[in-house]
């Protein structure tokens, strides 16, 4: 029985997402897992100190509001994905959470070592797996260089291998050149490309067949099934289309 699995374009840890957030951690309390709220900020851990810790805080900050144990994990390297200490404490949490900031090094970081191998066990026997930016990015089989178009994309950890995922959408194409845009909406015919706007996201719930849209804005169906706009509350069931 796999657990709920969310894909989130922004906004980890803020107030407007505490209710999804706490959601998330429900479903894995009714799978017979613990009230812990586990948040992996290795998409971020080469950047500052600072950084990390204003990372930390804001889980600190919405544990407290959705009323659990949060868990920071400060795995920055693949040797700390080898630590047993934070395997050990991945086991029987209810979420854990990968957030923000580069999603090729989450997956160098991350793919075939012992702390993936515990998420993904976690993950299937009931506890809720979210992704945020980087962190929903990676679920993909291959990752994307939106900054450096030019580039092949990545590796992922291949979770999701038919979905690819732009966070951050409806700020996307604010920044990124046409001729980039064009070489990322090109996936392959097997694939489905989304968009997940700030402050939204796209989950499946355990036992669920279906997707469903929470969040303030929209999540978007670029290419790989019907093109379409979903809000708040609609529902999707995520298949290519037959070619």
């Amino acid at each position: 029985m796999n657990g709920s699995l969310a894909l989130v374009g922004s906004g980890e840890y803020l107030p407007a997402m505490a209710q999804f957030e706490k959601s998330l951690i429900d479903d894995g309390v009714r799978n017979g897992k613990q009230p812990t709220y586990i948040q992996i900020p290795t998409a971020a851990g080469r950047e500052s100190q600072d950084r990390l810790n204003y990372w930390q805080e804001l889980g600190r900050q919405q544990a407290e509001r959705i009323g659990v144990q949060q868990l920071f994990l400060p795995i920055y390297t693949r040797e700390d994905a080898y630590n047993p200490i934070y395997i050990d404490q991945i086991q029987n949490s209810a979420l854990m959470y990968m957030s923000g900031g580069d999603p090729h090094y989450l997956a160098e970081t991350l793919m075939d070592t012992p702390l993936w191998n515990a998420i993904y066990a976690n993950w299937q026997s009931g506890a809720s797996l979210a992704g945020c930016s980087a962190g929903a990015m990676v679920l993909s089989s291959q990752i994307p260089n939106f900054r450096f178009s030019k580039k092949e994309p990545t590796t992922g950890l291949n979770l999701l291998p038919n979905i690819r995922v732009i966070p951050h959408f409806n700020k996307f194409f604010k920044w990124i050149p046409e001729s980039a845009a064009k070489i990322l909406l090109h996936v392959p015919d097997d694939s489905i490309l989304i968009g997940v706007d700030e402050l939204t996201a796209i989950v499946k719930r355990s036992g669920k067949e279906s997707w469903n849209v929470y969040g303030e804005a929209k999540v978007h169906i670029l290419k790989g099934m019907a093109e379409q706009q979903l809000t708040h509350n609609e529902e999707i069931h995520l298949h290519p289309e037959a070619r």
